[in-house]
């Protein structure tokens, strides 16, 4: 299953780390990390975006870590996946 992954990027320092164990964890059991903190840096945020609403659109499902709240952005997600019914998962620790 292609899973993306959504979670605070903007003013985490250590989101690279974050990301990066989430998606060894989603490979390790067989799945395919879509994951959103390997772009390059230096783009504008509506660029990022739409790179992210494009990988969610290839995705089979997306998983919310537990600070996704607290990103404007994840929350342009979550409500994107609602919208359209896109299947979504929560990280342990992540509430609806």
């Amino acid at each position: 299953m292609k899973i993306y992954i959504s979670g605070k990027i903007t003013g985490d320092a250590h989101y690279k780390e974050k990301f990066s164990a989430a998606a060894n964890e989603m490979e390790q059991v067989g799945h395919i990390a879509l994951n959103p903190a390997n772009n390059p840096d230096g783009l504008r945020p509506v660029d990022y975006m739409r790179i992210c609403f494009a990988m969610m659109e290839a995705a089979d499902a997306v998983m919310f870590l537990p600070d996704y709240k607290e990103s404007k952005g994840a929350m342009l997600e979550y409500a994107w996946c609602k919208y359209v019914g896109k299947p979504i998962i929560f990280a342990e620790g992540a509430t609806e």
